[in-house]
């Protein structure tokens, strides 16, 4: 079924941004942005964690999660170990919530607008895995960049 292929793959996709960010030699450097880069690893990770919760756990899971978006561009030195125990449990979370999700969810209209279009639940799940991803690959670049 399309949930359990979704909740693997965000949960392993999650996973791998708790590898990156563990992955930088130095912890100080998942902050330092570069020349022509205008967002740390850090904050990518911070926005990735605060995105999925917020769309997955709290629109869809009725979490209570509430998202405080400009925090997750602001914030900094937010301690790696930290980071790795709020993407656990980003990952139960989501992957929880989607597995909830029937073969008609999937189909209805996402609760919210987003960018002022009305997109199906299914249609902007992937849109999320999607945006994980590339960020995810920003990650990535950065910690080889700066490291």
């Amino acid at each position: 079924m399309l949930t359990e292929n979704l909740a693997r793959a965000f949960e392993k996709d999650i996973l791998k941004l708790k590898a990156e960010i563990s992955s930088y030699p130095d912890e100080s450097k998942l902050w330092i942005t570069a020349e022509g880069i205008s967002n740390s690893g850090g904050n990518l990770c911070l926005h990735l964690l605060g995105n999925l919760q917020h769309f997955i756990g709290g629109v869809l899971g009725g979490s209570g999660y509430v998202r405080n978006r400009p925090e997750e561009f602001s914030l900094k030195n937010i301690p790696v170990s930290e980071m790795c125990v709020t993407a656990e449990h980003t990952a139960q979370v989501v992957a929880k919530t989607i597995r909830s999700l029937s073969a008609g969810d999937l189909e209805k209209n996402y609760p919210e607008k987003i960018m002022d279009n009305v997109w199906t639940t299914e249609y902007f799940l992937l849109h999320l895995l999607a945006h994980l991803n590339y960020h995810l690959g920003q990650i990535n670049y950065h910690r080889r960049l700066i490291g």
